[in-house]
């Protein structure tokens, strides 16, 4: 029987699917989590207590575990975990692992941005600015309009538009105040940077795929078809497979490909996302450090925003199934033990997913009309994931959502129109 250690954050939405997903894979499981409640189904000597913050020291740990009862694959499920991951990996001699550094620069915005900016692949035009700057000075310095985002936080956490100096100061420093968190300055100097960095004006996309042996397999391509501007960036509905042109499809797997081979990225999850740029053309990737971005591939070159070594967050793995009926956990885990992965090949019907959002903060006193939503044609489930008398803090400074609500159809536009009308049927009491 296989061992598989997994790395699982508490604040994960998708504990018991990855451990489900393990369960069907035949393997043996282990898990370390930063806080051991979250995983109380577990034997207690199947619970270990690593450090996510020092991945080194992780892997040290990690180690003289595995000297008693050694692991055969090791997975992170996050950004986060992902270098902690690949840190075991190594100190094990795993044959199915990324560079530590690889996973360090995927990340970690800046050092992403610069590596892919360095083989010439478009990203915005950037710059970092140390946390303790001066955001009057940095904001002259600046063309408009421009975002501001942490190095280290997901699910646009922190992420902030600005179209003018006043506003480009009052986003830094609500960023700082977010970063003086305890949780996230344990990070280090990767919480001590703010990235800024042009905006992109465009239609955003998201791609998960999987790497093996460097090689990238496309495994579903998302729309988001609700305008994604700011001044907060907050993500809603995701639906597949995507409207777009079947040539610019092909290049968004292309450059995403060439952005993982330039990290060093070999093995596993990847999330990316990327804009195709409307209006002048996409900012060209070696003008990040000069002056305004030029031409780079044309109008309709996909902009790379993000190539992360994980999985799509939240529940939305759940709009993902194989021909075979498999879950996108159980091809992250058969590939990480090294067993045959199952079909990669993506479900006939359309699907999608609404990560429902917080529409003010507050407490939260109950939900109306889930019944209703579930009851709208091609809607599968509305999860509702946070519960009655929890706090709730909108973007730009919470990281959660309300739920998910999940579709499946014949088309991308009927699953989208579900989407949306079973959201309307709901009803938050915020107090």
């Amino acid at each position: 029987m296989p061992r598989l250690l997994l790395l699982l954050p508490s604040t994960s939405y998708r504990i018991d699917a990855f451990l489900e997903a393990a369960a069907r894979s035949g393997a043996e499981v282990a898990a370390a989590c930063d806080r051991q409640p979250a995983l109380a189904s577990l034997r207690p000597g199947d619970l270990l207590a690593l450090d996510f913050t020092d991945p080194m020291a992780a892997a040290k740990q990690a180690a003289a575990l595995a000297r008693e009862r050694p692991f055969d694959a090791v997975l992170g499920v996050d950004d986060a975990t992902a270098v902690v991951a690949a840190a075991i990996a190594a100190e094990l001699s795993l044959p199915r692992r990324n560079p530590i550094e690889a996973a360090r620069v995927a990340g970690n915005k800046r050092l992403q941005r610069e590596s892919l900016a360095a083989a010439g692949l478009p990203v915005p035009w950037h710059r970092a600015y140390p946390l303790d700057g001066d955001p009057a000075r940095a904001a002259a310095e600046f063309p408009y309009p421009c975002v501001l985002k942490p190095l280290v936080l997901a699910a646009s956490r922190g992420v902030l538009r600005a179209d003018d100096p006043d506003s480009f100061v009052a986003a830094f420093r609500r960023i700082a105040r977010i970063l003086e968190d305890s949780e996230i300055a344990r990070r280090g100097a990767d919480a001590r940077e703010i990235l800024v960095e042009s905006f992109v004006a465009g239609r955003e996309i998201a791609l998960e795929a999987l790497l093996v042996g460097g090689r990238l397999h496309p495994l579903a391509l998302f729309d988001k078809p609700d305008p994604l501007e700011g001044p907060t960036f907050e993500e809603t509905i995701y639906v597949t497979p995507s409207r777009l042109a079947e040539e610019t499809q092909r290049a968004i797997v292309d450059s995403v490909s060439a952005a993982a081979r330039t990290m060093g990225l070999r093995e596993g999850p990847v999330h990316a996302e990327c804009r195709i740029a409307s209006g002048a053309p996409a900012p060209a990737g070696r003008a990040t450090h000069g002056g305004p971005p030029g031409a780079a591939r044309g109008a309709r070159a996909p902009v790379i925003l993000e190539v992360a070594a994980r999985s799509i967050g939240g529940l939305c793995s759940r709009a993902i199934r194989f021909v075979d009926g498999g879950t996108l956990e159980d091809v992250i885990v058969r590939h990480a033990l090294g067993l045959p992965a199952g079909s990669l090949a993506r479900e006939p019907l359309a699907s999608g997913v609404m990560m429902i959002p917080i529409p003010r903060g507050g407490t939260l006193e109950g939900v109306r009309g889930k019944e209703d939503a579930r009851a709208v044609p091609l809607i599968e489930d509305v999860a509702i994931t946070a519960h009655p008398g929890q706090t709730l803090v909108p973007l730009p400074e919470g990281s959660r959502y309300l739920g998910f609500i999940f579709a499946r159809g014949e088309t991308p536009d009927a699953v989208e129109e579900a989407l949306r009308r079973a959201h309307a049927r709901l009803e938050f009491i915020v107090r």
